[in-house]
């Protein structure tokens, strides 16, 4: 089997990237930024019932230096370029995020040239593709590119859309042999297996907490974890994935008040917490002046982008999981591992 490195295994897809190549029997690498971070990633898979932790192997490297990578690298077939800078906050400067995900996307892809990688899988964003658009009916498909001028265009979005850009002129004009391919998820939810996760899960986490009284007027694609992470071994290994990207989304678009609706129907008492009502738009904007969290939400406020995944399924014979179930195993997983109030 193949030689695989994984940048940020203790991230939330990049476990779950480890967890299924360590299934398939390929010998697995990951970087974490500080070593203590081991015991957090063999905890992770431990909860993910991994059969083969000893396949497994850690470097030390940060998106920021170059100290590491090319020991992280060398000896690889493949490269699973995971790892990105991610806030649940808008950054007081937008280079915060921008310079550590396009800089660092650079490192992975030089050091990978350079030691004869094979291909490198690029961990992009529905949000490289579906912003700064002024609304439509036709879903947006891979063909398409966020327009960096639009008000929605928040400083995450940005600095995906930089990154991966630049991953695309970087193939192009000094890739040499290196192929290189690039998975664009939705919102990503599914099992959590630690207290390290994304802002997809944060939104879960806080309609079963009840932390919001009421919720914003905000829709977006879904996405299970298992799949995305089985997408990125699909556009690994098949050839028909060279120097292509591919959306993964699970289906409709959702707001957050239809899975609240789920988590209602669902859970019982478990969802006792979780709102019934929509908050008006002009509340929120009022709320987001003294909620630092909620800034980030105010462009968003009743956009609904629609999107489609017909080219990974086609293409790679995808088929991901329902909305539901990526929700439900979501706060399933919350609420197994104690991280919602009781």
């Amino acid at each position: 089997m193949s030689t695989v490195l994984v940048t940020g295994g203790s991230g939330f897809v990049g476990i779950h990237v480890v967890l299924q190549l360590l299934a398939a029997g390929h010998q697995v690498r990951t970087t974490v930024r500080r070593p203590d971070r081991q015991a957090d990633v063999l905890a992770m898979l431990r909860e993910g019932g991994a059969a083969s932790p000893e396949s497994l192997s850690f470097f030390t490297a940060d998106l920021t230096a170059d100290e590491g990578w090319r020991e992280a690298v060398a000896g690889c077939d493949y490269v699973l370029h995971v790892a990105s800078p991610l806030s649940t906050s808008v950054p007081k400067d937008e280079n915060e995020m921008i310079i550590p995900a396009r800089d660092g996307t650079l490192r992975v892809l030089r050091a990978a040239r350079d030691a004869g990688v094979r291909r490198v899988v690029v961990t992009s964003s529905l949000g490289a593709i579906g912003y700064g658009h002024p609304p439509r009916e036709r879903p947006f498909d891979e063909s398409d590119w966020t327009n960096l001028g639009g008000a929605d265009v928040q400083p995450y979005i940005k600095s995906k859309t930089l990154a991966e850009r630049a991953a695309w002129d970087f193939i192009a004009q000094e890739g040499g042999g290196l192929e290189l391919a690039v998975v664009n998820p939705a919102g990503i939810f599914g099992p959590v297996l630690g207290p390290d996760f994304s802002g997809s899960i944060e939104i879960v986490k806080s309609l079963l907490d009840g932390a919001m009284p009421a919720v914003p007027r905000v829709h977006f694609g879904v996405v299970d974890v298992r799949d995305v992470a089985d997408l990125h071994l699909r556009a690994m290994i098949s050839p028909d994935a060279k120097g292509e990207r591919f959306i993964a989304v699970s289906g409709e678009t959702m707001s957050i008040l239809d899975i609240a609706r789920v988590l209602r129907r669902e859970l019982g008492p478990a969802a006792r917490r979780v709102p019934r009502l929509q908050a008006p738009d002009w509340l929120v904007r009022l709320a987001a002046n003294r909620i630092a969290l909620l800034r980030a939400v105010v462009p968003m406020l009743g956009r609904v982008r629609h999107s489609t995944s017909a080219k990974a399924r086609s293409v790679l014979g995808w088929q991901p999981r329902s909305n539901q179930e990526a929700i439900l195993s979501t706060a399933e997983s919350l609420i197994r591992l104690g991280l919602v109030k009781g």
